[in-house]
C-alpha cells in the first residue's frame, strides 16, 4: 500500500534556506536526534560546509504521525536511531515522507532533475528578503514539466519585513497560478510555520501509484562507492518490492548481482527488511567495477523488464584537461574519478595526453563551479593536487573537405578552416529595476545580443543570448558587480553559431605552454595577448634566469614581456681585495644561470591553478 507515502524535494535558488529548513524537519520528526543536530545537516561533503552550499542532492526518510483523536503531529524516535518501517496495517495516520534536498546553483541542475524523476510533488521555496530569482524560475519550469504538484513556500519570515512578504507571496502566487493564501510562510531559522507546512505536504501531494506489476523494478536516482559494501546504489521503486538477497539485474549493462543489503536514509544509511513500491531506499550491491552501473538505469528482478525511461543524458558545456602534480598518481587518479563518477552523474571523462605534462584526463563539466568543485574534491577527499588547462568549450569546425570537425581543447583547433561555430547560451537574468542600466551596460565587455526585457514587479527579468565562452569567463563576477550582488542568472544551451574566431598561443622561453592555449574573438586576440602576457609577468615567479612570455596568433608574435632574473650578490661576502675573484665569480654564475636556461627550455612550466583564475578574470 503507497496511500501513506509522501515523496517530495525541496527546490529553490542558491542560499534561499533549502538545507536549514531541511533541518527543521528532521527536528520536527525527530529523524536525527537533538545532541546529534548539526547546521546543514544533509550536507555531508566537506566543500558543502566550507561554501555554505549544497552541491550534492540529499535523500532522507522521515516518519511522520498525527493522533487519530485530534490530528496534532506525533513524532516518534527520541533517540534518532533506526526508523520504524511502516507495515501494510499502519494506521492511516502515519506517514513515511521522503524527502530530497537539492542543490541551487545552476551548475549543479541535474541533480535536480534526477531528484524531480524520484519524487510526485516540490515544495518551491524562496527568500523573502531577495524575492523569486533566476534558479526559481527555472526550477519552477523543470517541475513543472515533470508533472509534479508544486507547493509555495516564503522563506525568511524572521528577518524579513512585512512589505517584502507580501510581495514575495504575491509574485509566488502569480507563478503558480494560485491564490496568495496557499503560499505558505515559514522560517528556516526559528522552524516557525515548518510543521503547517509538513502537514500541506501531506495533504496536498499525492501518494505514489500502487502498481500491480509481475516484476519488481526500480530507476537508479544516484550511487556512492563503499569500500566494503562496493557500489550501492539509490533507488525509487517504481513496481514491487526489494529485499535483501534478491537477485536484482541492472538492464543498461545486463549485470546480475545479489542485493547484500537494502535498506533507507535515515538520514545515514539504515539497514531495513525491504524497499517497497513508491519508495526510496537504497541496495549494497557488492559491485567493485563502478563502470557496471549507470545513473538513470533500471534495476529488475526479470533481465527481460521494461526498462524505464531514466533521464535525458546530460552533455557536458565545459573541458578542461588536467593531469596528477605528481606522475605517479595517475592510477589513483583514475580511480578516484571513477568513484567521483557514481556521484555525480554529470561528469564525463576520457584518457588525455601532453607531451609536457604526460598522461592525464580531459573532463567535461557542466560549468566552471563544477570544475573547481571536482578539483577540489581531488585534493580534498583523495589527496590528489592537479594541473589543468584553461576552461574551453566545444566548437564546432568545417574543414577544406568540408567535414566537420569537434574541437573541445583550444590546441586542437587547425590553421587551415572554412568555418567556425561556438555555442550558445540562452540566459535569463533577475535584477532589480534601478541596475537594468548597469547590468545592460556589460554588453560593452561581453558578446550578448538578442536582448529582451519584462518587469516583475520590482524586478526585471532580462533574456538575452551570450556565446558561452565569454559566459564561462567571469560573467558572474562582473554581474554581481554591476548589480551589487543582487542579480542571479541562470543558463541553457541554445545551439550554435557563426563566429570569427582565432587561436591564441602562449609562449614562455619559446616553448608553447600546455593549458595556455584560447580560442579568442578575432577582435580580441591581439588586446588579449597583450594583457595575458602582462598578467603572467606579474603573476610567475621569478627564477634564476630570465624568462621571455610571448603571445603568439598563427605563428605571428603579437606581445612580448621578460621576466627578469632573480639576482643574487654572490661577491657579497668579499671585502676588498683583487677584482679578479669577483669576476671568478661573477662568471660562474653567468655560467650556472646559461645552464638553468637551457633546462628549462627543455622543460614545460607548469602554471599554478590559482594563476589560471587571475587570467581568467577581464
Amino acid at each position: 500500500m503507497t496511500e501513506n507515502i509522501r515523496n517530495f524535494v525541496i527546490i529553490a535558488h542558491i542560499d534561499h534556506g533549502k538545507s536549514t529548513l531541511a533541518d527543521r524537519m528532521l527536528e520536527i520528526t525527530h529523524t536525527v536526534a537533538g545532541r546529534l543536530m548539526k547546521e546543514q545537516y544533509l550536507d555531508s561533503l566537506d566543500l558543502e560546509r566550507e561554501r555554505g552550499i549544497t552541491i550534492k542532492m540529499a535523500p532522507v526518510r522521515m516518519i511522520y504521525r498525527l493522533s487519530t483523536n485530534n490530528k496534532q503531529p506525533i513524532t516518534g524516535n527520541e533517540d534518532g536511531g533506526r526508523l520504524p518501517v511502516m507495515s501494510d496495517e499502519s494506521s492511516s495516520s502515519e506517514f513515511i515522507l521522503n524527502l530530497i534536498d537539492t542543490p541551487g546553483h545552476s551548475d549543479f541542475s541535474y541533480e535536480v532533475s534526477r531528484a524531480l524523476a524520484a519524487v510526485e510533488g516540490a515544495v518551491l521555496l524562496v527568500d523573502a528578503t531577495q524575492g523569486i530569482q533566476a534558479q526559481t524560475l527555472a526550477n519552477f519550469e523543470s517541475a513543472r514539466a515533470s508533472g509534479l504538484t508544486i507547493i509555495g513556500a516564503v522563506n525568511k519570515i524572521d528577518v524579513a519585513s512585512e512589505e517584502q512578504i507580501k510581495e514575495t507571496v504575491q509574485n509566488i502566487s502569480d507563478l503558480l497560478k494560485v491564490k496568495p493564501e496557499e503560499i505558505l510562510q515559514v522560517s528556516g531559522k526559528t522552524g516557525a510555520g515548518a510543521e503547517k507546512l509538513l502537514r500541506e505536504i501531506i495533504k496536498r501531494i499525492p501518494a505514489p501509484k500502487n502498481n500491480k506489476a509481475e516484476t519488481s523494478r526500480a530507476l537508479i536516482f544516484d550511487s556512492l562507492y563503499d569500500e566494503h559494501k562496493g557500489v550501492i546504489v539509490f533507488l525509487r521503486v517504481i513496481d514491487g518490492e526489494i529485499k535483501t538477497n534478491d537477485t536484482l539485474y541492472f538492464l543498461a549493462t545486463n549485470t546480475g548481482v545479489k542485493a547484500k543489503e537494502v535498506g533507507y536514509f535515515a538520514p545515514e544509511l539504515k539497514r531495513g527488511d525491504k524497499i517497497r513500491t513508491g519508495e526510496t531506499g537504497y541496495v549494497a550491491t557488492g559491485i567493485k567495477n563502478p563502470d557496471k552501473i549507470h545513473i538513470g538505469d533500471t534495476v529488475a528482478a526479470d533481465p527481460k523488464a521494461a526498462r524505464l525511461p531514466g533521464y535525458k543524458r546530460v552533455q557536458p558545456v565545459v573541458f578542461v584537461s588536467f593531469y596528477p602534480e605528481d606522475a605517479n598518481d595517475y592510477d589513483n587518479l583514475y580511480r578516484a574519478l571513477q568513484k567521483l563518477r557514481l556521484t555525480d552523474a554529470s561528469l564525463t571523462t576520457e584518457p588525455d595526453m601532453s607531451e609536457a605534462l604526460g598522461r592525464g584526463f580531459k573532463g567535461g563539466f557542466l560549468g566552471r563551479l563544477h570544475f573547481e568543485i571536482i578539483a577540489e574534491r581531488l585534493a580534498q577527499e583523495f589527496n590528489i593536487v592537479t594541473v589543468h588547462s584553461f576552461p574551453s568549450v566545444a566548437y564546432k569546425v568545417k574543414l577544406r573537405n568540408g567535414k566537420w570537425l569537434a574541437v573541445n581543447n583550444p590546441k586542437d583547433l587547425p590553421d587551415d578552416y572554412l568555418e567556425i561555430q561556438e555555442p550558445i547560451a540562452k540566459v535569463e537574468i533577475v535584477t532589480p529595476l534601478e541596475y537594468l542600466s548597469a547590468v545592460l551596460g556589460l554588453k560593452e565587455f561581453f558578446r550578448f545580443h538578442s536582448i529582451e526585457t519584462k518587469t516583475m514587479g520590482n524586478k526585471s527579468i532580462i533574456g538575452m543570448r551570450l556565446p558561452l565562452a565569454d559566459l564561462i569567463s567571469d560573467f558572474d563576477d562582473k554581474l554581481k558587480s554591476a548589480s551589487r550582488g543582487y542579480a542571479s542568472l541562470n543558463y541553457e544551451i541554445a545551439g550554435y553559431e557563426t563566429a570569427k574566431l582565432e587561436k591564441l598561443e602562449v609562449l614562455i622561453n619559446s616553448r608553447v605552454t600546455p593549458g595556455l592555449t584560447r580560442i579568442i574573438p578575432v577582435g580580441d586576440a591581439e588586446r588579449e595577448g597583450r594583457a595575458t602576457v602582462e598578467k603572467l609577468k606579474k603573476l610567475l615567479p621569478r627564477q634564476q634566469f630570465k624568462q621571455a612570455l610571448q603571445a603568439a596568433i598563427r605563428g605571428r608574435i603579437v606581445a612580448r614581456e621578460d621576466i627578469p632574473a632573480a639576482k643574487k650578490n654572490v661577491t657579497g661576502h668579499l671585502y676588498g681585495g683583487d677584482r679578479t675573484r669577483k669576476m671568478k665569480l661573477w662568471k660562474k654564475q653567468q655560467k650556472g644561470k646559461k645552464r638553468l636556461e637551457e633546462r628549462s627550455a627543455k622543460a614545460a612550466v607548469r602554471i599554478p591553478a590559482s594563476v589560471f583564475k587571475e587570467l581568467l578574470k577581464r
